[in-house]
């Protein structure tokens, strides 16, 4: 056919430019209309209506040729358009289409943009849709969701015929399955972020979306009501999927106006004021936010639970496999194809203890996939049979501890007992903050998930498997007796966040309490205590204090007093750290605590403070080094002359081996030098270190310098040789993860070498926003600057919210009262810095001047 001619192309647009307002004006009604009743099906339903009215109308006006279609696809083919979301749309043509046809859709599709309508289309034959189904099963899921929108309805019925006959039900079962694995993994296997995707994450309407897939895929049903009719889910339970589903979409919905874009993360940005639009008001000690993330979490908590089902399920109905006559356990369970069965409906409450019964099974049989719908369903109905008479049976204490001594398991145990509500049925303790939240600005996940992330991580020290992300902490674990307790530690650790006084002391009160009723020894029940109520002290001391003080190390070792406390307490700070979020942890923080874990054991062991900080063994091992990399015995002499021992005590031996090798043979001048490199620890960051005649400003000007790079300082080393020079060595993170480290290398070199040359004031630094949690959950600002026990230093703390340049801001106020810097370690917990500094100056020892200083420090760390 050929192409329309201008006066037609004239129409077009006339007809655009009439849809464009159309649709605008139509779709403020309809956003009005949602926010008077909030009915979100009607809304997704309307929104794909009206589209569809608008592509019908350009279709006849673009009098494309009758053998072709145009359908919808994947959410938009369901009705369900959300306010930001593309319209998809498959172009279906037949084969062998001319090029004025094709002429002719390719400016179709530039005028359907100019609709303001976010499309996303392809334009295929039956047999490319055919090709790309079989390649990609994200393209077989959105046209298994085809609608006819207009055009050709035998070209669409060949099409439809064409996609049923060639779908594999089970292949597409075992490929959502997996892709559904895929997606929780991205997401830490976790629903209870703290800013969830309430698309993609755990619980939210993926998980959703896929049943019904699945049950389509396989001819099973397209709607909650199908399920139930064909028996996969109860009529209650058909019912609950409704109102699941309507919630998310609720939740997805307003998100889209609010951030005007397709925005799926239910960000602090928004959380307020979509608890607002949704008709929760703050409480007496909670804000609206907190009470509609609770909201949200039991939801997601919920959608997994049906998705879990509803699964398993569909799995048995399409993956059919020969009929086994199960497997009697014991008088209560039994296995089925694999499953923990219960062998009645009514075992739990017959026999209560069978609650926890079962998951000790699921430990201990390692044959053991998973348990059986029913037995799930009874496991939920059954929580409520746990009160205080439960808890009291020595039994049930027993079995209890029983989870906790097993070789295998304990992590997956205890997340499903979190899921299934028996864990804070039988710890109340711990049902108190199941789904808390925790503004503290690093934690990503609620309480009770974070409780057992760090249970995780613990177990994961004693799997072969994971040896190799922690071999020191494997190691460690390995030759830990009685590890179980551990585990009981990291339980209890965060248990009382929210009640208000310390929850390291409130939270140890319980887990004394816990171990004397479940029978456990007094030199047990003291580690496990002790560990909770001191679970953040290694964190605090390796992150910012200064090992090289020899009282530090001293006064921790007092804490530990025995080895086998130390190395508890390492493994849980090592554990608890890593399970707080997916960015807090990094290598550099690994060695700050190892470093202080290995003083800490010497000193245990006997050896003299200077003994055990290591200075000799530290230079003997710089020597070796040298050697070798070649340099001859004895060269080191004349470089380290000029080191005094604060230097060796600051310093380990790679760096004074590096430092060494860059310095030995360069003669006092003026020229400054730098080197950066890759640290050994896992290679992230960057260590850097400035050799330059000591001068006004220096280290307010390499703060900036580092700032505008973009990268955070972790540590800073700042020293005078006896001969006047800095040397300076400065640990850089890149908190974005943009910087390709290694790349870096040469232009920190080349052009920080190139700014020492002039001495100039301090540049600024970078400037740049500040993040979403700072915004929503501001942190007040505090200075502290003490007198040391070394005369005439002092030690600056400050707590702040992280921004850009805050470095740079702080080192510039010191600079400026005539402050000298000694060391600087950068504690940064997520959104949240705790720095501490050794400094000296004339000016610390007036009191007067000294309250004007932290006055101005306190003013420039507002936000």
């Amino acid at each position: 056919m050929p192409s329309s001619p201008t006066g037609d192309r004239a129409g077009l647009r006339r007809l655009v430019s009439r849809l464009r307002d159309d649709l605008a004006q139509a779709q403020a009604a309809q956003r009005a209309d949602y926010a008077a009743g909030g009915n979100a099906q009607r809304l997704l339903r309307d929104r794909a209506n009206l589209v569809d009215a608008a592509l019908k109308a350009l279709w006849r006006e673009a009098r494309l040729p009758p053998s072709l279609c145009l359908a919808a696809v994947g959410g938009y083919g369901r009705r369900a358009l959300f306010p930001a979301s593309d319209v998809d749309l498959l172009f279906l043509l037949p084969d062998g289409v001319t090029s004025a046809t094709e002429r002719q859709l390719e400016e179709l599709i530039g005028l359907l943009w100019d609709t303001g309508l976010d499309i996303g289309h392809s334009v295929r034959t039956i047999r490319q849709c055919r090709d790309e189904a079989a390649r990609d099963i994200t393209v077989q899921t959105s046209l298994l969701e085809a609608r006819l929108v207009c055009g050709s309805r035998a070209l669409f019925a060949d099409f439809s015929r064409d996609m049923r006959a060639r779908l594999d039900a089970q292949a597409f079962f075992k490929g959502k399955r997996l892709e559904q694995e895929a997606r929780h993994i991205r997401f830490q296997e976790t629903p209870y972020a703290l800013e969830p995707n309430c698309k993609e994450s755990p619980g939210g309407l993926r998980d959703l979306q896929t049943i019904l897939w699945i049950s389509r895929a396989a001819g099973l049903g397209a709607s909650w009501p199908d399920l139930a009719r064909r028996g996969f889910v109860t009529d209650a339970e058909a019912r609950q999927l409704q109102r699941l589903e309507a919630f998310l979409e609720n939740i997805r919905i307003r998100l889209h106006y609010l951030a005007g874009r397709r925005e799926d993360r239910l960000l602090f940005d928004h959380q307020e004021a979509i608890a607002r639009q949704s008709g929760i008001a703050a409480g007496k000690t909670r804000r609206a936010s907190e009470l509609l993330m609770q909201h949200y979490y039991r939801a997601a908590k919920s959608v997994t639970q049906l998705n879990t089902l509803l699964l398993q399920n569909l799995g048995a109905k399409i993956l059919p496999e020969p009929d086994r006559t199960p497997i009697i356990i014991d008088r209560h369970f039994q296995m089925d194809h694999e499953l923990l069965d219960a062998c009645g409906e009514d075992v739990f409450a017959q026999s209560p203890g069978a609650l926890l019964e079962c998951f000790l099974l699921m430990q201990q049989r390692r044959e053991l996939k998973g348990m059986t719908a029913r037995t799930l369903r009874a496991l939920w109905r059954a929580r409520r049979l746990i009160g205080p008479e439960f808890r009291r049976d020595p039994r049930n204490r027993a079995a209890f501890i029983q989870l906790f001594q097993q070789k295998h398991g304990l992590a997956d145990a205890l997340r499903r007992m979190n899921q299934y509500g028996i864990l804070g049925r039988y710890l109340p303790a711990f049902g108190r903050i199941v789904c808390q939240m925790q503004h503290d600005l690093f934690h990503a996940y609620t309480v009770d998930d974070h409780i057992l992330m760090v249970v995780r991580n613990l177990c994961r020290f004693t799997m072969p498997e994971f040896a190799h992300e922690y071999p020191f902490c494997s190691r460690l674990m390995a030759g830990f007796e009685k590890r179980w307790l551990l585990y009981l530690a990291a339980l209890f650790h965060d248990i009382a966040k929210g009640r208000g006084g310390d929850h390291s002391k409130l939270g140890m009160a319980d887990a004394r309490r816990f171990c004397r009723e479940h029978g456990l020894a007094e030199e047990d029940t003291a580690l496990v205590a002790w560990l909770v109520e001191h679970h953040l002290s290694m964190s605090t001391v390796a992150q910012k204090q200064d090992l090289a003080d020899p009282g530090v190390a001293r006064a921790f070792a007092d804490l530990a007093g025995d080895e086998r406390r130390l190395t508890a307490l390492y493994l849980l700070t090592v554990a608890d750290i890593r399970g707080t979020g997916p960015k807090v942890w990094n290598g550099w923080k690994g060695k700050l605590l190892a470093d202080l874990y290995n003083v800490t054991l010497r000193l245990l062991r006997g050896a003299a403070p200077q003994q055990a900080l290591g200075i000799a063994e530290r230079q003997e091992e710089a020597r070796r080094l040298l050697r070798y990399f070649g340099l001859r015995q004895g060269v080191e002499k004349t470089f380290w002359r000029e080191l005094d021992t604060v230097y060796f005590l600051r310093h380990d031996a790679e760096e004074i081996a590096w430092h060494t090798r860059a310095l030995y043979h360069r003669p006092a001048s003026a020229r400054p030098l730098v080197k950066a490199r890759l640290p050994h620890i896992d290679e992230q960051g960057l260590q850097v270190m400035v050799y330059t005649p000591d001068q006004p400003h220096l280290f307010a000007r390499l703060c900036g310098f580092f700032s505008r790079l973009g990268y955070s300082i972790a540590e800073a080393k700042i020293h005078t040789t006896r001969h006047g020079y800095a040397l300076d060595s400065f640990m850089l993170l890149d908190p974005a993860g943009n910087l390709a480290y290694r790349d870096m290398i040469s232009l920190i070199e080349h052009d920080l070498e190139a700014r020492l040359l002039a001495p100039a004031d301090a540049e600024p630094a970078a400037s740049g926003r500040l993040s979403r949690q700072v915004r929503h959950f501001p942190i007040t600002p505090s200075v502290d600057i003490r007198q040391t026990e070394q005369p005439g230093q002092y030690l600056l703390s400050i707590v702040a919210a992280d921004r850009p340049g805050l470095l740079f801001t702080v080192a510039s106020a010191l600079d400026q009262h005539g402050i000298d810097v000694h060391t600087a370690r950068i504690a940064t917990l997520g959104e949240r810095v705790e720095d501490n500094f050794l400094i000296s100056g004339e000016e610390l020892a007036d009191t007067a001047a000294l309250l004007r200083l932290e006055t101005e420090l306190l003013e420039k760390l507002q936000v």
